[in-house]
């Protein structure tokens, strides 16, 4: 006999049918954290709705009066019920080649089908597993279904009749397989700081945190609110909790679409079956719920409602995950043995591995060609089977009932009101994006290691050029010259890391819409002034008294003030080489050079640079952080022992001379175009790549 079959609903019925109050609640165990409904309550009295347009002097009394009243769980019924469809999807990309020469005839690049006639329907309240091996397209096809492919789809994907759209995004949750997460940032920080991002302006800021509390509390995070989240280097949360906490990032807005790529992915079986049942309980409460697994036990299968099942991107099975061994069997596919695993039955098929062939008969003709004739040949048999016995069901599924005129009403109003709307002003995103980039990257900028090699490399340069004066102008005029280089060098190399480490969140948030791409950026050039500046001050006031440079403090302050200056020059062109070329080993490589040529032309190595080269000092940074330096050093009358009771001036010590220090402001001009350059070029990379 073959396990329990999972167990029919009410949410196998047509999308008319699941109204938010005919769901019938559940008793759910502690871990399936499914809360029960008052019966004949009305949804718009539950919860407030997240996606709402009206303004605070639009909204009706009576339903401001119950959406203060009542704060209830996440796990609530969805006020916006989504049906998705999707008939035919295919997907196909070009292959990168090596071979051939400029001089070869032109060929068309080869190309691969990824996704190839894939169809199905999930309703609100059902869970809909995607299975098949590796490399099948499930993670291909849940991206289509986010909308998130970049690249062009053949097919049908509606949402309650309507294609995607922007205000559809903010309705739908998107949990990648890889967690997503800042580590330094507590499981109650993470949340709050979503909430305050992706909930409306409407709300106020304590009841964004009352909502992220009551994520906390339904997704059984309590234990560890307090606990960082953790990283590959840095411990955390365990796995299952920073799962769960990608899970509530996304729940924050009450979500009506629910998409996650393999959430179960390197948990134990207990682990893999809370997060399940949490799913399970999330697509009760109304909500329309898809998930990838790669080979879920019998336990998990028996919590989904529908399933598809993917062979080289080709369906094999979509429908009622309760009918899978009852078809299987129809077309003359059973399992050799009783109380087999049906997921593990489903991935034998869709490797094309016959449920008649013995274990020892794989062994014996494995790696021989005319085995993988026999995979092909079972697989082009059951591709062959669903075409025609499961798709014209499907497909004639598919189009009864495309309009709901309560779902697809809701949608259109939806649509036109929120289109072009951000849930929260340019100036909260500004404030609540640097108070967490100040909370994140303070680890990093004053970590101990940071302030070792600092202060290291300032004690003893200070040591080095210890109470040197201007009888030796040739050391005098090299420690300003270390000056301009060391923090030319050192913020451009920090800052090449910046967007490149940060561009998975950042695609992530963008691409669920949380916040603009300039609130972004300006708050984390606001972010990074404290940050960057602090250290070298520090190391300016250590080695600026010790060397025994001009003890006057306006000469003092003039010198850090153009160091400072020096180092957001330096920080800005670190962060357009990353935002442009988003590798870090590129990006490594193509600083080093520039920075030698900066080095080289910035008029202390080389004085009579040859004509042909000469354009090279005027974009280099460092060659007018240099002269200013010295101008601020030395007056024009100012003289210095050149020998036994001789003086000369240091305007005509040669290294002095052939820099030209007679237009400061032109040298002040020129850093403020590179400052204001730079920043823009990093800026319009990051949009261009968005």
């Amino acid at each position: 006999m073959m396990p329990p079959e999972q167990e029919t609903t009410a949410t196998t019925s047509t999308a008319t049918s699941i109204q938010p109050g005919n769901i019938p609640a559940a008793n759910w165990s502690e871990n399936a954290l499914v809360h029960a409904e008052p019966s004949g309550t009305s949804t718009r009295s539950l919860s407030i709705d997240v996606s709402t347009c009206f303004e605070d002097d639009q909204m009706p009394d009576q339903l401001q009066d119950q959406a203060n009243a009542h704060r209830f769980s996440i796990l609530h019924q969805s006020l916006r019920p989504i049906t998705l469809k999707f008939e035919d999807v295919a997907y196909t990309i070009k292959l990168q080649t090596n071979k051939g020469s400029c001089l070869a005839p032109h060929e068309p690049k080869p190309t691969r089908t990824v996704l190839n006639g894939v169809s199905g329907v999930v309703r609100p309240g059902e869970l809909l597993a995607m299975l098949g091996p590796s490399g099948s397209g499930k993670t291909t096809l849940l991206t289509a279904l986010a909308g998130r492919l970049p690249s062009k789809i053949s097919g049908v994907i509606t949402y309650n009749g309507q294609p995607f759209s922007s205000s559809m995004k903010r309705k739908t949750g998107f949990v990648t397989q890889d967690d997503v997460l800042y580590p330094h940032l507590t499981v109650l920080e993470t949340l709050t700081y979503v909430a305050m991002l992706r909930l409306p302006k409407q709300l106020s800021k304590q009841e964004k945190m009352e909502q992220a509390e009551i994520i906390i509390r339904d997704l059984g995070l309590s234990r560890c609110r307090n606990s960082i989240v953790g990283g590959t280097l840095l411990r955390g949360v365990s796995g299952g909790e920073r799962k769960r906490v990608s899970i509530g990032q996304e729940m924050v807005v009450n979500p009506s679409l629910l998409l996650l790529d393999e959430p179960t992915s390197g948990l134990d079986s207990t682990t893999a079956q809370r997060i399940v049942a949490t799913l399970r309980g999330l697509a009760r409460g109304g909500r329309t719920v898809i998930t990838t697994i790669h080979q879920p036990s019998s336990r998990l299968y028996r919590m989904f409602d529908k399933v598809v099942v993917l062979s080289d991107g080709c369906p094999i099975y979509s429908g009622h995950a309760g009918g899978v061994m009852e078809y299987f069997a129809s077309i003359g596919y059973v399992p050799g043995f009783d109380f087999v695993n049906p997921a593990d039955f489903l991935l034998d098929l869709a490797n094309g591995i016959a449920p008649d062939v013995k274990q020892d008969e794989q062994v014996e003709f494995h790696g021989r060609l005319d085995h993988h004739g026999d995979h092909n040949s079972t697989k082009q048999s059951l591709i062959a089977s669903y075409k025609k016995n499961l798709y014209p069901a499907l497909k004639a599924d598919i189009h009864r009932n495309l309009t709901d005129p309560v779902l697809s009403t809701s949608g259109i109003l939806s649509s036109r009101g929120c289109e072009n709307r951000w849930t929260t002003s340019w100036w909260e995103q500004f404030k609540v994006l640097l108070r967490r980039g100040l909370k994140e990257r303070k680890h990093e900028s004053y970590s101990g290691l940071k302030i070792f090699q600092v202060m290291s490399v300032s004690i003893l340069s200070g040591l080095l050029w210890w109470k040197s004066d201007t009888s030796r102008i040739q050391d005098q005029v090299g420690l300003l010259f270390f000056f301009s280089i060391f923090w030319g060098f050192f913020p451009l190399f920090s800052a090449i890391f910046a967007f490149p480490l940060e561009r998975p969140m950042l695609i992530k948030e963008r691409s669920s819409g949380m916040y603009r791409l300039s609130s972004y950026y300006f708050a984390r050039m606001a972010g990074d002034l404290p940050m960057e500046l602090v250290l070298p001050t520090i190391f300016v006031t250590v080695t600026y008294w010790m060397g025994g440079l001009k003890p006057s403090l306006l000469t003092f302050v003039l010198t850090l003030l153009i160091i400072l200056f020096n180092v957001l020059v330096s920080q800005g062109l670190g962060l357009a080489l990353g935002a442009i070329l988003m590798d870090v080993k590129q990006a490594t490589t193509l600083s080093s050079v520039t920075m030698l040529v900066f080095l080289l032309a910035g008029g202390y190595y080389i004085q009579h640079i040859p004509s042909f080269m000469a354009w090279l000092k005027y974009i280099s940074f460092s060659h007018y952080c240099y002269k200013l330096l010295v101008g601020v050093q030395y007056s024009a009358n100012e003289v210095y022992a050149c020998g036994v009771g001789r003086e000369c001036r240091v305007m005509d010590f040669s290294a002095i001379q052939f820099l030209g220090l007679d237009h400061k402001w032109w040298d002040v001009a020129a850093l403020t175009v590179m400052l204001v350059g730079y920043r823009v070029l990093a800026y319009l990379a990051l949009r261009m790549g968005h």
